[in-house]
């Protein structure tokens, strides 16, 4: 059964745990006691005898499989079983008998498996940190397969780096010996890992490496778990995290090895967090009450927010950027913004003091000019007339929107609301409008994921000409920021594409199967109103990251983008993850991929640089890296984004 359904959670986000087993050449007894008695939703079992030796069998022998294909049916074979691939197979080997025979074993195995159409198949770890022969007939194999995965198996250890012993495979980071491989494997895009959790977990950062990377299940061993008060298995409280976070990134639970707890039988009830039987026949599991603690992890988690669950669907989906200013944006994605009431909570707590600070109490019968730019469907004329209302102060609003859909609109809501008198509708391109007045506040809801990705620097240069010299622009400053990240999954979307204009796109995305590396860095800082003369011609910015050295090796796959923004005196925006605004999900991070990813070494600088680019009719970006080898520059000109200057 799966470990549950949880309010709160998306059927989908159901998680089940396996089980791994012995070999058994009677399969249906097998799934039925591992299914049926332990009510795990998997096995993870070897598929050939373990005593087969290719080199042992005369010339036309016959293959000893576990079983016929017929012992079950195709959907039992495809939902209730993962492959194991033989143990003993060791391609790098000095024994050429041996790497011979682990060749052969090999292809037949992950053939049987194919045929079988099992969901995936679990590879042995290498033997060695040579891996360079294992490598290649893995890679040799995904080019054949279709849809099943192959999950290389993993220890998760880390090395002190005192005590590294170059002969010894004890000794080999867990991340370096998956990085070694998937280096060797160009079709790796099928496979991903399966963590062994072993009893000493490594440091907090090095765990949280493998949040990016393609892992797909966690075995934990019975030898990795405490016992509790009553006799029962549970976990250290560093094992527990890191379950849960397993958990939230939908990676399965195998649970392997023998009973290691002497349990007392049952009356009535289980004694361990009050777990019920579900009906459980008396021939008990051996392994079932560290199943029923893994559950009991699973539904003490907390449901997710109702912005988690709205952003479900977009988890580490790529997205082009919108276009406001070229395109006109549909009445569905209207909508979904103007839902984020947390925005517009900041916009109205802005526009108030900036109101405050123009008229003192003492002339608060005086008219303040306020306009808005971009102003959509009239969220932000409602948020400002709000303001007004709060701090009892007068406002005569121009509302200018380009977009002749959204002013239709915006002319109901006028009427509807009675705002006729206070509000002017302006349907018109802000940059090509005259305005009959000066204005005191311009407010203006331009920003990106970026900062300055939909072109809020170039919109607000060219409407500060309405603005007086002594107005006020919310916002009044906005600071791009750009963090490293592992993200396997993203990259390998982005890769899937086959060509090279997609490794040049900045991507909106919602990130969850990432790994933040290190802190996020400044890039580009726009103020309004500025009368510089400086604008917003190109700029450039060089920026050098270092790895936590407990973190160990990293790959980096690409740069997240954020922004944070000072609507008006310390009332901040943005989704800068150290200083987010809470429950706002008006912006999603924007992802830069890189063509080649980069493996980083503990204590060896990351430099980055960073270019925002103008021509004649449009705005890109242009990145790269310079250490600690380089890349090629990206250039998203080719992508024309943000045009219509």
């Amino acid at each position: 059964m799966p470990l549950g359904e949880k309010a709160g959670f998306e059927k989908s986000q159901s998680r089940y745990c396996g089980v791994e087993t012995q070999f058994n050449d009677d399969f249906p007894q097998l799934l039925n006691f591992n299914l049926s008695t332990g009510s795990f939703d998997f096995v993870v079992a070897p598929l050939m005898n373990p005593t087969y030796r290719p080199s042992l069998l005369e010339k036309d022998g016959v293959l000893p499989f576990a079983a016929s294909d017929l012992v079950l049916s195709p959907s039992q074979w495809s939902s209730h079983v993962v492959g194991k691939i033989s143990s003993w197979i060791d391609l790098d080997s000095e024994d050429e008998a041996l790497r011979m025979d682990s060749e052969t074993t090999l292809k037949q195995e992950i053939a049987w498996a194919n045929h079988l159409s099992v969901q995936a198949c679990i590879l042995p770890p290498p033997k060695g940190a040579s891996c360079a022969n294992y490598a290649r007939c893995v890679n040799q194999i995904l080019q054949g397969l279709n849809n099943m995965q192959l999950w290389l198996r993993i220890p998760l250890v880390k090395t002190d780096e005192d005590a590294i012993d170059a002969n010894s495979t004890s000794f080999i980071d867990s991340w370096e010996l998956w990085n070694s491989f998937r280096l060797l494997c160009e079709h790796h895009g099928q496979l991903s890992i399966a963590l062994d959790i072993l009893s000493s977990l490594p440091s907090v950062n090095s765990l949280g490496r493998w949040f990016g990377e393609t892992v797909a299940a966690a075995i934990i061993n019975t030898d990795s778990f405490l016992t509790n008060g009553r006799g029962y298995p549970c976990l250290s409280k560093r094992h527990q995290k890191l379950i849960t976070g397993f958990f939230n990134h939908s990676i399965q639970i195998v649970i392997s090895g023998k009973p290691a707890h002497s349990i007392p039988r049952p009356s009535s009830d289980l004694a361990a967090n009050n777990f019920d039987n579900n009906g459980e026949s008396p021939q008990r599991h051996p392994l079932r009450p560290y199943l029923d603690y893994v559950g009991f992890l699973f539904q003490r988690m907390d449901p997710l927010p109702e912005q988690e669950r709205f952003e479900l669907g977009y988890r580490d989906f790529l997205q082009s950027p919108l276009q406001p200013l070229m395109d006109n944006l549909e009445a569905q994605t209207y909508e979904t913004f103007e839902r984020d009431s947390m925005k517009y909570i900041q916009y109205q707590r802005a526009i108030s003091k900036a109101l405050l600070d123009r008229v003192p109490d003492d002339k608060a019968s005086a008219t303040t000019v306020l306009m808005v730019v971009g102003a959509g469907r009239g969220p932000l004329v409602r948020a400002s007339l709000q303001a007004a209302e709060e701090t009892g102060r007068k406002l005569k609003i121009y509302a200018v929107e380009k977009n002749p859909n959204a002013v239709v609109t915006l002319h109901s809501l006028v009427k509807l609301e009675g705002w006729e008198d206070i509000v002017t509708i302006i349907s018109c391109d802000m940059r090509f409008w005259d305005a009959p007045e000066k204005a005191d506040i311009l407010v203006s809801e331009l920003l990106g994921s970026f900062g300055d990705n939909e072109l809020s620097p170039e919109c607000l240069d060219g409407a500060q000409r309405f603005l007086k010299q002594d107005g006020i622009s919310i916002p009044s400053s906005y600071t791009s920021f750009i963090q490293p990240l592992t993200a396997a999954k993203l990259y390998n979307d982005v890769k899937s594409h086959k060509d090279l204009v997609h490794f040049e796109t900045a991507y909106v995305v919602k990130m969850h199967n990432i790994a933040r590396l290190t802190p996020s860095q400044p890039v580009f800082t726009f103020t309004h109103p500025d009368y510089s003369n400086k604008k917003s011609n190109q700029r450039y910015k060089r920026l050098q990251f270092e790895i936590p050295s407990d973190t160990g090796s990293a790959m980096v796959h690409g740069f997240a983008g954020y922004f944070d923004a000072e609507l008006y005196k310390d009332v901040h925006l943005g989704i800068e993850p150290s200083m987010a605004t809470p429950n706002m999900f008006s912006w999603f991070a924007i992802f830069f991929p890189l063509r080649t990813p980069v493996c980083v070494k503990p204590g060896s600088p990351l430099e980055v640089h960073f270019w925002r680019c103008c021509g004649s009719s449009k705005v890109w970006y242009e990145w790269c890296v310079a250490s600690p080898n380089s890349s090629a520059i990206h250039n998203s000109n080719g992508r024309s984004y943000w045009v219509g200057l």
